[in-house]
């Protein structure tokens, strides 16, 4: 058995004689004050606890700490983030909607309309978003937004741009267009722990307002959908994250999970 019940542990328990009138109610209160729950998991995923990531890690909290302090000199905290390969999905029949008694009913099959690679970037102090739609989710398409996403920050002090390790962020080329702005300072995430980039925690807010339950029976419709979703968003949701974990939390839990 690779997934465990409290009917097949009283069977077992039974079967190889450790209590042999056991019942799976009687396992059930023995797991409770045990407090084990094998009937469920989760998936966990931790980044190499080396000063690679100690260093990368505190460089972008310190950002975090001091978002506002820094808007107020004039500079800024920009996170960005993709959400690739989004379905456009069509539901076969019209979703009936809820009513008195009965909840929304979809329909289980749909048609696709193939997908859509959106860019977000968050302005950290402000928690305001801008999004794009790519063709692609590669380096080339990347590089032809770079422009219209810094543009509004050309007079900033400073832009420090954090995003993660993946190849359209690493590749020669985008760094090489990165280097023609003098004032970005761009913080790349530790491997495995893109966690820290804010722009996931935006794309999962907008997603969960914009993109659940939606039905669209064109790319077109759904690129256009996207592009007046994000202003609304801002003037709606918009709000700077509350962000707990400091650089004192992170060395902290660092030393404590490296022992």
């Amino acid at each position: 058995m690779t997934q465990w019940s409290t009917r097949s542990l009283a069977r077992v328990a039974r079967e190889r004689g450790i209590a042999p009138t056991l019942s799976h109610s009687t396992v059930a209160l023995i797991l409770k004050h045990a407090e084990l729950q094998p009937h469920r998991s989760r998936y966990w995923k931790t980044p190499t606890l080396d000063e690679d990531f100690r260093q990368k890690a505190a460089a972008v909290l310190w950002c975090y700490e001091r978002a506002q302090a820094l808007a107020q000199r004039g500079e800024v905290v920009l996170c960005v983030d993709e959400k690739p390969n989004i379905q456009v999905l069509e539901r076969r029949c019209p979703t009936l909607p809820g009513r008195p008694g009965l909840i929304e009913r979809r329909e289980f099959e749909y048609v696709r309309h193939g997908t859509v690679n959106f860019l977000a970037l968050l302005v950290v102090h402000a928690g305001t978003m801008r999004g794009w739609c790519l063709e692609k989710n590669d380096g080339a398409c990347l590089r032809a937004v770079l422009p219209q996403l810094l543009h509004p920050y050309r007079k900033a002090r400073r832009v420090h741009l954090i995003w993660d390790g993946g190849s359209s962020h690493i590749a020669q080329d985008t760094r090489e267009l990165l280097r023609r702005y003098h004032h970005v300072r761009v913080l790349v995430t530790p491997p495995h722990a893109s966690w820290l980039n804010q722009a996931e925690l935006l794309l999962r807010a907008f997603s969960a307002r914009y993109l659940q339950r939606g039905g669209w029976k064109r790319r077109s419709d759904f690129v256009a959908h996207l592009d007046a979703s994000w202003p609304e968003y801002n003037l709606l949701y918009a709000h700077p994250f509350t962000w707990l974990w400091t650089r004192a939390k992170m060395h902290d839990w660092f030393e404590r999970h490296r022992r």
